[in-house]
């Protein structure tokens, strides 16, 4: 089968290149896919780079995520069967013809879903929604978050919304300002303005932050820190700036705040098969009833992956970018 392999870790245009690696046989507890779309994220382009929480064996595949037809099922599979459309998140080698996953991370995908909203439906959406529970935020509350164009910042502010909680949505640019009113999305500003935390606090008015989000590090995140409110919880999702975070000890101690890690894709390969199902269920239903929108920027043929992970596209994107097998 035609796969987007790498043999040592390093920058992806480098490593990677169009591969002829077998056909996976499912072991008695998955299931082999066809693969009709997979989604490029950036922690994709981490794990080649050998940067990610975990290093495969290599040589590997690259991806984590897809949307295809099931082809073939284990002899201990109990609930899906050959023929089904699913979609997969926090599996491994799903740049492919075919990969395979453990029952427990497929899930059923309804025909009203198109291809590329079901390709990238779970694992950022996933991450948005587990967040907004690990952060037990409630309906009416409020929550801060930076890198708000991301594919993740979207689709939280999107479902937060869907659960009646509020987002401020922090940019850095007025293109991205542009992106996430192009979805609707409101309460955005741009750091790019001097008086962005005055902005901020006249969009809450009386009200106060219960929760702040920070994907970015360095200064962003002492930023984020001085607008949560008292009792706050403060979680950290990412480090885009590869920066330590700055945190003034001040706000850490007389706001009595709480700082925790976030690991969607650990949490996610943990999480019950009861709950996970709660959870992609809530976002079919978003996604259905166009509450949750997630834009495509291309679709490439997995031959021109190169073209695909180009560091120029991917940091450009407005939307998710997808590999076609």
């Amino acid at each position: 089968m035609r796969s987007a392999t790498y043999n040592e870790f390093g920058r992806p245009t480098e490593v990677l290149s169009l591969g002829d690696r077998p056909i996976p046989e499912p072991k008695a507890n998955e299931v082999r896919v066809k693969t009709v779309l997979a989604s490029i994220h950036n922690h994709d382009l981490l794990t080649i780079r050998g940067k990610y929480g975990f290093k495969p064996e290599l040589p590997a595949i690259g991806g984590s995520e897809a949307v295809g037809v099931i082809d073939a099922v284990g002899s201990e599979v109990k609930d899906l069967k050959v023929g089904q459309r699913v979609a997969a998140a926090s599996v491994q080698a799903t740049w492919a013809e075919y990969f395979v996953a453990p029952e427990h991370m497929i899930f059923p995908i309804p025909e009203s879903l198109d291809d590329e909203m079901a390709a990238q439906l779970i694992a950022m959406p996933l991450s948005a929604l587990m967040l907004l529970e690990f952060l037990e935020v409630e309906s009416g509350q409020w929550i801060i978050h930076n890198a708000a164009n991301g594919a993740v910042g979207k689709s939280l502010a999107m479902i937060a919304a869907a659960r009646g909680i509020n987002t401020i949505n922090v940019v850095r640019s007025s293109d991205a300002m542009s992106e996430l009113e192009a979805l609707d999305i409101k309460n955005n500003v741009n750091t790019a303005d001097e008086d962005w935390k005055e902005q901020v606090k006249a969009i809450l008015g009386d009200d106060k932050i219960s929760a702040a989000v920070d994907s970015v590090g360095g200064e962003d995140s002492g930023d984020l820190l001085s607008l949560l409110g008292h009792y706050g919880t403060f979680a950290v999702f990412g480090a885009m700036s590869g920066k330590p975070m700055v945190l003034n000890p001040t706000h850490m101690i007389f706001k009595q705040a709480v700082l925790k890690g976030f690991w969607g894709s650990k949490l996610s390969q943990e999480m019950s098969v009861e709950n996970k199902k709660r959870l992609v269920n809530e976002l079919i239903e978003c996604a259905v009833d166009g509450k949750l929108r997630l834009p495509v920027e291309a679709t490439f043929d997995l031959a021109d992956i190169i073209e695909a992970v180009d560091g120029k596209l991917q940091a450009g994107k407005s939307g998710k970018v997808l590999l076609k097998p």
